[in-house]
């Protein structure tokens, strides 16, 4: 029998909801997981999520809903993760199209119930911000949560909220969201990271890295995203939490405005206006600011100075571990240069490798 599982934040999430689908239900017959096309610039230069038309080779699964095959490419100079997912991973992967705001998710949600008719919906969100109010200053991205709460709001089957590892997203605390969880669904282990740790070699999401690191005990603090956003790694980051969908909707007043949204434009200012910005418009402005940086050559020697250099800093700042895309951004690289940074500290000094984060030496 099929299983849905809702990926609340795209990018990351999409790779946690694979991992949850073989945890929960065991390996046979994957779920579908609905997803957005929202890779950091890292990834993608392009701001904003991507929809059908970025894309080839997609496959219709029902008129408003297209399957992301493993052989489907994005089109330049756009850029996903999503191709590589479903080459990797046994799950199908079905594109949340935000351009049509809530009400056309909600539109694909109800077609994709009548044509699986799923024996479970799961909406999953790595960190916790889904259960966001809007005001909170550690805020960062809510736009795309905040858009598939209030679908899945609307839709008449019943869906199951999960919250897993709280706080880790670095956007709310972990203490700032205890009171709104509710049971633990699952804690995860090291043996539930295995499927996808082929995956966390080269995906670039932070938070559902800290997930799996937290999965196979690593403890400590760090270090996220080009703000160097610091996150306990604590005995709460492997777990999943139930959460009541209605409560999380009277909380989240972003998404209790996009319920009747008919286009992302129409998102995005609903953003502006309770949140004080959109996402999107941060993505924008980075991008500007990014085209303007010369390539660099990535000199082995420099680059480990840097790194070292950085490291010291971190030390001083009680900062134990960090994320491959903290690094890549605090020297002044460019997205395109984090691979090849990652295979040279990961060759120079395995010892520090804590994977898939690195460990502050």
């Amino acid at each position: 029998m099929t299983r849905l599982i809702v990926a609340a934040g795209g990018g990351g999430d999409a790779v946690a909801a694979a991992m949850l689908d073989a945890a929960l239900y065991g390996d046979e017959d994957p779920a579908v997981v609905l997803t957005y096309a929202w890779d950091r610039l890292l990834i993608d230069p392009v701001p904003g999520p991507r929809g059908p038309a970025n894309f080839t080779g997609l496959r219709p699964l029902t008129p408003a809903v297209q399957t992301v095959p493993g052989n489907a490419e994005p089109i330049a100079p756009a850029g996903s993760t999503l191709p590589r997912l479903a080459r990797e991973l046994p799950q199908t992967f079905a594109l949340i199209d935000p351009h049509h705001g809530a009400e056309g998710i909600t539109r694909q949600l109800e077609e994709l119930i009548a044509h699986l008719a799923p024996e479970s919906i799961d909406l999953l969100d790595v960190g916790g911000d889904i259960l966001a109010q809007g005001d909170e200053p550690t805020l960062r991205s809510p736009l795309a949560d905040a858009l598939t709460l209030a679908a899945c709001s609307q839709v008449l089957a019943p869906v199951r909220l999960l919250v897993a590892g709280p706080g880790l997203d670095g956007e709310l605390p972990a203490e700032q969201l205890r009171s709104c969880l509710g049971p633990v669904a699952l804690t995860l282990t090291p043996d539930h990271v295995e499927l996808i740790s082929s995956v966390l070699e080269w995906h670039p999401s932070e938070a559902t890295a800290m997930l799996a690191a937290t999965a196979r005990g690593v403890r400590g603090l760090c270090e996220v995203r080009d703000a160097g956003l610091p996150v306990p790694l604590t005995d709460e980051g492997p777990t999943i939490h139930e959460v009541d969908l209605d409560e999380a909707l009277s909380r989240n007043r972003l998404a209790q405005a996009l319920v009747m949204t008919t286009s992302l434009d129409e998102a995005e200012q609903h953003s502006r206006e309770i949140c004080g910005y959109s996402e999107i418009d941060y993505e924008r402005n980075k991008a500007s600011w990014l085209g303007t940086l010369p390539q660099q050559n990535l000199d082995p020697k420099t680059t480990l100075d840097q790194v070292a250099q950085f490291e010291a800093e971190a030390r001083s700042r009680g900062v134990t571990h960090t994320t491959f895309r903290r690094i890549t951004e605090a020297i002044g690289l460019s997205g395109a240069r984090r691979e090849p940074l990652r295979t040279l500290l990961i060759e120079s000094r395995p010892e520090q490798y804590a994977a898939p984060l690195w460990r502050i030496a």
